[in-house]
């Protein structure tokens, strides 16, 4: 699926309720909710608070997809192409960014990968 589907995906089951997209300020609000829910989901499994005995597991794949349907309730709420956006971010890190990582030799990881 691509981003533009996804837009698409989004926008007809919103539009199937009278209340449409929540005001922007609001889907803010709701990103931050569910970035909490994310982050305590990565802490309990990664972190160092585990679980409270009986709690029920979470999933942190289900939290980064209420994350990305709240982005994407945000983006159509406010007319953004994601797939647009997208584009920019990516031609942005490769630019301002493109000396200031590590590259991977191909090579080498290539040959060690076949070594091991």
């Amino acid at each position: 699926m691509t981003l533009r589907q996804m837009q698409e995906d989004v926008d007809r089951y919103i539009s199937q309720y009278q209340e449409g997209y929540f005001h922007p300020m609001t889907l803010v609000v709701r990103l931050a909710e569910e970035l909490g829910e994310l982050a305590r989901e990565v802490n309990h499994r990664f972190g160092q608070k585990p679980k409270k005995p009986g709690e029920a597991d979470g999933s942190v794949a289900l939290e980064l997809g209420d994350i990305l349907f709240v982005v994407t309730c945000l983006a159509n709420s406010l007319q953004i192409d994601l797939e647009e956006v997208h584009r920019a971010v990516m031609e942005k890190f490769r630019t301002r960014d493109k000396d200031r990582w590590t590259p991977v030799d191909r090579g080498t990881a290539e040959s060690e990968g076949m070594a091991q």
